[in-house]
Order: C-alpha cells, then structure tokens, then sequence
C-alpha cells in the first residue's frame, strides 16, 4: 500500500484521494502526538473549507483547541506556532499542486516539519483506526475553535522586520508581483509596500479554482508581461502557499532557487553572517551553483530532494541558508521553513547591497543548461530495481562525462518520474534527456 505521507505532507485529489475521514483523523492525530493546541491555515483552493473543517473537527473531538489562522501562507502558520505558543500546526495546501489536489502538513511546536518517523507514527494511527477507538470526551472536555484574527498581520510584521532590522528599505524599486492565486495575495504586496517598492500585482483574487493555474512561480509567463508593462526592476512569483518564490529581471530573465540562494549566500559570507561558511541545496541544484559557490570560498552540502532533508542538514551544523532550485529556501534566522516572502526580501536586499542592478546581481552564476522531464508513469515505485532504466543512464553519464549530469527520480508529491539532464549545451541536454524520458516511460 502506498504510503500516506509523502515529501510534503498527505496530498492527493480533495474528495477523492485525500477525503474528509482521513482529514478527520489527521485532525485527531495532530492531538494525539502534538498536543492540544494545535495552529491551522490554509491556501485558497475550494476544498480548502471542507478539509479545514474535517481537520478542525478532528482537533476539538479529541479536546483539542484549534486556532484558526484562515488564508496565510505556509511560513505564516509555522511562524504563528511560536507566536502563540502551540503544540503544533496544520496547513491545508497543496502548495504548487493544481486546483483539485490538496494537502495537509503538519509542524512541531517550533515551527519545523515533523520528522519521518513522527510521520510513520501518525500514519499508523490513521490507517490503524486508533483513534475511533479511543474513548472520546464530551460535555465540557470537547475542544473550541479560537479565530486568529492578526494572523495575516503577525506574518507581514514578521517578514518586513527581516530587513528593516538591518536598515533596508526598498524606496524607488518598482516590483511586479504574481501571488498565483494564492495564499501569498494576503501578505506579499502589503510587505513590499511597507518598505518602500512600487508594487503591480497580478492574480491577486482567487475562486478557489484557479490557483497555480498558469501563472505564478511554475509559469511566469504573465509575471514577464507584467514587467514589460510596468518597467518594473524585478518580477517576484509565490506558488499557492507562498512557501516558495521565482524571479525575473527586468528584461525577463528567469531567476531560479540556485541563482537566489548563490546571491544570497555570498552576501552573508561577505558581512560574516554564513556559520561555517557552509550553505546546504539539493542533488537537484544546477552545476553553475556548485561552481560559483566553489568560486567564493563556500561549501555545498547536497541532500536529496525535500526541503525536510534540506533542514535536517541545516540543522545538524548549525547553518543559517538552504534551499532548493525551485525557489524554496530557508533562512533559519527568520523562519523554521520554506518562506517566499522573507526569501523574496532578503534576496533584494542583497541585491541592493551588491550595488547594481537584479541581473547584475545573479551574474555571480552561470547555469549550465539543465532539461528537465516529468514522465507519467502507472508505478513511479518501480524506478527503483528497473534494469532498464539503470543502463541507459549509466550509458549517458558514460558519454557526457564531467560535462554533465544526470538524475532520475521519483517526484514525492505527484505520479510521475523526473528526469533531469544537464550538459554543456540546451541540444545535448535535450537529446539525453528525451532519450532517458523515453525508457522510464517504456518501463514503467
């Protein structure tokens, strides 16, 4: 059977795969290994209510208190978990997933995400039925809901405190904003504004329908129109909770993870704020980030793929940055988790202490070219073991040598395989990559 939680979190279509009784004993979960007081937020998707609603029910059935904190992005919840002094915290997303998917997540008492064998804990519970079977209270012992009513307020206070503490202001940059659709429309803009940018937003109104949906950080497309349009200096982009943040130039130029946190890192490592002089990404990073930070004097740890292994790494050595190309970073001196905003703050400010312009700026890295497939597959499971596929990438790293790059994974939220290529060229990227993408989707 395949396992409930995955990367990040329990996702799967609301209603169908992720239902209202899992949601429900989540819910009771959280109590049971967290404690009573347990944080809730959620993005804007549609089913958001309904799996609110079953988690909230779950929390107050077992005598637990659940402050709703209603639409804020992830990094929201996990800051509000320490403010407010709780046992832990529920978000209800599935972050850059479509429409018809959601999540739940869970935090500790710290704000962090919960470790694998906490998860393996809960997952047993759930599937296992405990919880209907244990004693319920009633009368006086059944739980409340407290509404947050500043949850939205804590969190921008919080973000624009991360650069206004170190005399950063952002008067005369003109900012064009994306937030998706999503939970980010609530906090992003308003941050911005308070420090001084002109700030242009778009798909900042939501039905529940159309989050992620071609715009925001997986498609900036409309981000780039909107800084022809408006001439602004640099476009930003959050997915559906805002955990993550993409970026691009004043001439459209597309500014990744691994762009964002070279920039950033060098910038602590030149006021002497990177413990170690040490910076954690994943196995997914671009071979240009290796080099640049390898150009600076600064170690990369790679992880696998999974900002929870990111922060493990973090953690274990005491570092203040990591993160992954597809925009999610962590900057453990302001958050406990991926948080677009206080990423998309800090990487302007280092911008702006560079002294040029954002694509002067990003220039401290050259990408390698980098293709990236996703196949569809009926097993992603099965990648592991498949003769098949083993040789015909070990066939292509032979080839390229240390020219490039290969890997071959399965995605930890979605049902497919990921294939990834980089070479010295976007053609011998592309040739082995579509080559690889071919066998996975053969085999499996």
């Amino acid at each position: 059977m395949a396992r409930l939680f995955g990367t990040d979190g329990v996702r799967g279509i609301a209603n169908k795969e992720l239902t209202c009784e899992k949601a429900f004993a989540l819910g009771q979960a959280a109590v049971a290994f967290l404690g009573g007081n347990i944080v809730i937020g959620k993005d804007t998707r549609l089913s958001g209510d309904m799996l609110e609603a079953a988690v909230v029910a779950g929390i107050m059935s077992m005598g637990g208190t659940a402050f709703a904190a209603g639409i804020i992005p992830t990094p929201g919840v996990a800051l509000l978990v320490r403010e407010l002094y709780c046992d832990g915290g529920i978000v209800i997303s599935a972050s850059h997933n479509p429409p018809e998917y959601n999540g739940i997540k869970f935090f500790d008492a710290q704000g962090f995400k919960l470790p694998c064998a906490l998860e393996d804990e809960i997952e047993a519970y759930v599937v296992s039925g405990k919880a209907a079977e244990a004693e319920l209270p009633t009368g006086s012992g059944v739980g409340v809901t407290i509404p947050v009513e500043s949850a939205a307020e804590l969190y921008i206070e919080h973000a624009v405190a991360s650069v206004a503490e170190q005399g950063v202001r952002f008067d005369g940059l003109t900012v064009a904003l994306d937030v998706g659709h999503g939970a980010s429309a609530v906090s992003s803009a308003d941050a911005l504004e308070r420090l001084g940018a002109t700030v242009h937003v778009i798909n900042d109104e939501f039905d529940g329908t159309d989050i992620n949906v071609a715009c925001g950080s997986t498609h900036l497309g409309p981000l780039r129109d909107l800084v022809a349009e408006t001439g602004a200096d640099v476009g930003v982009a959050h997915d559906g909770d805002a955990d993550r943040v993409m970026f691009v130039d004043a001439e459209g130029g597309e500014i990744d993870g691994d762009v964002v946190e070279a920039v950033c890192a060098i910038d602590l490592s030149r006021r002497g704020l990177l413990p170690e002089n040490a910076v954690v990404s994943t196995v997914m990073c671009n071979l240009g980030f290796t080099h640049a930070m390898r150009d600076a004097g600064i170690e990369v740890i790679q992880t696998q793929v999974g900002d929870r292994f990111v922060l493990e790494a973090m953690r274990e050595r005491g570092l203040a940055i990591g993160g992954e190309q597809s925009g999610h970073m962590i900057f453990l001196e302001h958050n406990s988790t991926g948080d677009g905003l206080v990423t998309a703050l800090q990487f302007l400010a280092a911008c702006q202490r560079a002294g040029g312009s954002v694509a002067e700026a990003a220039r401290v890295m050259q990408r390698f070219p980098q293709e990236l497939i996703n196949v569809k597959v009926g097993d992603k499971h099965a990648l592991d073991g498949n003769a098949a596929i083993a040789r015909a990438v070990a066939e292509a790293e032979a080839e390229l040598g240390e020219e490039g790059r290969i890997l071959v994974r399965p995605s930890g939220t979605e049902p497919v395989v990921r294939v990834m290529v980089e070479a010295a060229d976007d053609a011998t990227a592309k040739e082995y990559a579509e080559a690889i993408a071919q066998v996975v989707e053969a085999e499996l």
